[in-house]
């Protein structure tokens, strides 16, 4: 049975707790869930999260899942493909989107000065 998100009217979210660092990615990536849960195991679900790479963090190899993923840049700067020692790659900032289906390589991911993305994530239910 696929995992429903829950119903929630417009509320304060908390900006200052609740962040923790997503499996796989390094210190300075924190995320926060804001509704809904992706059960990557039985590839089922869904979540919108926040993402916030602290200033000068990066990842050094590229991901790749087997859900849907729509990313939009909320504020800072978003670095996309750079080298293992955090080198080179495009800048990109804020207002800015991309949506990616399942298997598609992307990143690895720095920013300089900070940034915020909110992120959707989902199964394909129907196939």
């Amino acid at each position: 049975m696929p995992i429903k998100k829950q119903h929630k009217e417009f509320r304060p979210i908390d900006m200052g707790s609740g962040w923790e660092t997503p499996p796989g990615y390094p210190t300075g990536f924190k995320q926060k869930i804001l509704a809904g849960r992706l059960d990557e195991e039985n590839q089922t679900g869904t979540r919108t999260r926040l993402l916030r790479i602290e200033p000068g963090t990066y990842t050094t190899n590229p991901f790749i899942h087997d859900f849907w993923e729509e990313v939009y840049l909320l504020s800072g700067d978003l670095i996309v493909g750079n080298d293992e020692n955090g080198r080179g790659g495009q800048l990109f900032e804020p207002n800015t989107y991309a949506c990616r289906p399942p298997g598609v390589w992307h990143g690895p991911f720095k920013s300089e000065n900070g940034c915020l993305l909110l992120e959707i994530h989902y199964y394909d239910e129907s196939s």
